[in-house]
């Protein structure tokens, strides 16, 4: 079983949105990376996706480009972003899911030795009082999906931990959310939300022996990016 993840996929099948309007790392971007895909993954493994899947306004909209992940090989593992604004409640999210795709808010989910946990996180660039209150709402909610992953974990599991978010600031200074990573004893972090060529945040980056990854397709070539 191996673990890729890739974030920030901005599907538009539904919407007026083209991507390839941010360059040319958008053109036919999607086709890049089903290809990728199709080389890379097995059934046995496990596609993590940190937010910003489709740009959908109603769920019912959302479920064409669902059922396009659906097609995929792979167990596909998503979260939600600050462009997923067809993602209302978790119940009526996970009643309509496709096969192979699983919803994580506030809880975790275990592959084999692997438990996967996940939340949307917040900005920490802002320190808007209102930032700061939608920060502490953000932690509280990490605070319940890593004790759902710890009640699951036995004795040579691994915890991965998907973010939508950067959990930390560009200086990769501490933060509340990598305090509590570091608290229950995450191993690896996959996040995205930062793009562009102007993006100088590094893909991969270790802290306090966690090791996180910037997933966003573009950053990635528009190719999977192996976690383990």
């Amino acid at each position: 079983m191996k673990i890729f993840a890739i974030s920030d996929l901005h599907i538009a099948t539904t919407t007026d949105k083209p991507m390839d309007i941010f360059g040319s790392k958008w053109v036919g971007y999607l086709d890049k990376i089903k290809q990728d895909w199709l080389e890379k993954v097995s059934e046995e493994d496990i596609v993590l996706i940190s937010g910003d899947l489709s740009w959908a306004m109603k769920l019912q909209d959302a479920m064409v480009d669902l059922e396009f992940l659906s097609s995929l090989k792979g167990k596909k593992v998503i979260i939600r972003g600050n462009h997923d604004y067809w993602w209302s409640g978790i119940g009526k999210i996970r009643k309509v899911l496709p096969k192979g795709v699983f919803a994580l808010q506030n809880d975790s989910v275990k592959f084999g030795k692997y438990i996967i946990c996940g939340s949307r996180g917040w900005t920490l660039e802002d320190n808007s009082e209102q930032d700061k209150k939608l920060v502490a709402r953000e932690v509280e909610r990490f605070r319940l999906t890593l004790k759902d992953a710890v009640k699951q974990k036995e004795e040579g599991d691994v915890i991965i931990c998907m973010i939508h978010y950067p959990p930390f600031n560009n200086a990769r200074e501490d933060s509340p959310f990598t305090k509590l990573f570091e608290e229950y004893g995450v191993e690896h972090v996959v996040y995205g939300h930062l793009h562009g060529k102007d993006c100088k945040a590094e893909q991969e980056y270790v802290k306090n022996g966690i090791t996180y990854y910037l997933t966003s397709c573009d950053l990635l070539n528009n190719k999977l990016k192996e976690i383990i």
